[in-house]
């Protein structure tokens, strides 16, 4: 494999390698240095609410049970039989007490453990032959959540989730926080674009220069209050721990008046002063800014926006969609769109809102059809030679000589954490291409390998539950899955 240093301190510097948007041998890093112990959203608790609950989820290659133990217990297991290694759950969502491998009828209780094993006296002479008793599917290396969103890492020895999320955790709760219960998901709606994965994730982060171009016609319709794209540019950008994001200005006006003007109920109104922090609150109805859309390193995206939803009605409605920048290849993502609405939050509004979000951001969505077109052209470009050897510039908010074009907002001007600026700029593209390259850059230990039927395999982790334990009478334990408590 060649040697990627030249291209990862270009990216570093703010001068982007044209290349690195289509370039299969930086995917097969992405998948071995990042993917690999990275903290990834894999579903939300709503979407297993039940004992017996389950969704499918893959992580690249990999294929996850997302499942709702007995015990209420969320799980996190390995979707591959022990024996030959058949995928054991083929549906993508259900209700199920058992796993059985349909290839030679292994089944699988949904906290992982192995339960049937046919002809396990005549095939194996019982457990001298093969130890049944212990043996569990594999579970995700690491597991854990926050505000009900599940993630995993493949690494064993991930740090902390709430460590990995740091100071973003703040901007998440407007997402995910509007009131005691939190959110329930709608989804996803999937489908796939022929386009890098890091282009979505960069947009979403912190691109307010393109909003009046690329989706001038939908303000053009009158779809938002504001009669001009170029809004954008009175927002901030942000970054803060490990994702960064944009906001809305909002008119003058108290905290009520200014989530009125998003089209929130005073219900709703309500409990979100129940729920956010002194801080929090501050941010939109001291300083005047409405959260927009986010990016959380490396690939899970948020859009919060607030369109008007009945034809003629000056009135708007907010809307919150969560999504997954899955990578196939270096030039094609499936991407995951999840709903997001309060849980609490009144039947009415959840349908409305639900129509906002089908408009926009939906598989069909106007904005959604205006980026990928932008997308997929950038990706076809970026794969022949020619794009070797252009840099693109992505300096934007800095001079020639490094120095900022506008400075962060002071704590007098701005009350949340991380770097936040006023205008047009690059500074959270620059952030998150940073953290691509300090992955590519660092190689990872080949993992420790499981071996089935002798050392029995790790007993999975239950999200909150802490780390797993070794199995009932043996001798040697497989390597450890990691669990890191609910923060």
């Amino acid at each position: 494999m060649a040697d990627h240093h030249g291209v990862l301190e270009d990216v570093r510097r703010g001068m982007i390698p044209a290349h690195i948007y289509n370039d299969k041998e930086l995917f097969e890093l992405e998948k071995e240095r990042l993917f690999s112990r990275s903290w990834l959203f894999v579903a939300h608790e709503s979407e297993v609410p039940e004992a017996g609950d389950y969704v499918v989820r893959r992580v690249l290659e990999d294929s996850f049970i997302i499942s709702r133990d007995e015990q209420g217990q969320v799980r996190a297991l390995f979707n591959m039989c022990l024996h030959r290694g058949m995928q054991v759950c083929r549906a993508e969502m259900g209700n199920a007490s058992h796993f059985r491998c349909p290839y030679h009828g292994w089944s699988y209780r949904n906290d992982g453990r192995l339960v049937g094993l046919p002809f396990h006296k005549e095939a194996y002479g019982g457990e001298e032959g093969f130890k049944k008793k212990g043996q569990t599917l594999l579970p995700a290396p690491s597991l854990a959540t926050y505000n009900g969103l599940i993630f995993i890492s493949m690494d064993p020895d991930a740090e902390p989730l709430e460590e990995f999320l740091g100071d973003f955790k703040f901007y998440l709760d407007y997402y995910t926080k509007q009131s005691a219960d939190g959110i329930e998901l709608r989804g996803p709606q999937r489908w796939r674009v022929k386009a890098n994965w890091k282009i979505g994730a960069e947009n979403f982060a912190g691109d307010m220069y393109h909003t009046p171009q690329t989706h001038t016609s939908v303000v053009e319709i009158g779809l938002f209050r504001e009669p001009k794209a170029e809004k954008r540019k009175d927002g901030t950008t942000y970054w803060a721990g490990n994702g960064g994001g944009t906001t809305y200005k909002l008119p003058e006006g108290g905290l009520e008046e200014r989530l009125r003007y998003v089209g929130y109920p005073d219900e709703m109104i309500a409990r979100m002063k129940e729920q956010w922090t002194q801080e929090q609150l501050d941010v939109v109805g001291k300083d005047g800014f409405m959260i927009s859309a986010a990016s959380l390193f490396p690939n899970m995206s948020f859009v919060h926006n607030w369109p008007r939803v009945e034809e003629g009605s000056d009135e708007v409605l907010p809307f919150i969609s969560i999504r997954v920048w899955q990578p196939i290849s270096e030039n094609e993502t499936e991407v995951l769109s999840w709903f997001a609405v309060d849980k609490n939050a009144p039947e009415e509004y959840k349908a409305l809102s639900y129509k906002a979000y089908l408009m926009c951001f939906g598989s069909g969505g106007m904005f959604e059809q205006d980026d990928v077109e932008n997308w997929v052209s950038l990706t076809n470009t970026a794969a022949g030679s020619m794009a070797r050897r252009l840099l693109l510039n992505s300096r934007m908010g800095m001079l020639e000589n490094g120095e900022n074009v506008v400075e962060a907002l002071s704590p007098e001007e701005y009350s949340g954490p991380g770097a936040t600026r006023v205008g047009y700029s690059e500074y959270n593209q620059r952030e998150l291409l940073r953290r691509w390259a300090d992955h590519l850059e660092r190689p990872v230990e080949a993992a420790a390998q499981v071996h089935v039927g002798s050392d029995p395999v790790q007993a999975p982790p239950a999200a909150g539950s802490g780390p797993a334990r070794p199995a009932c009478g043996s001798a040697e334990t497989a390597p450890a899955a990691t669990l890191h408590e609910e923060v």
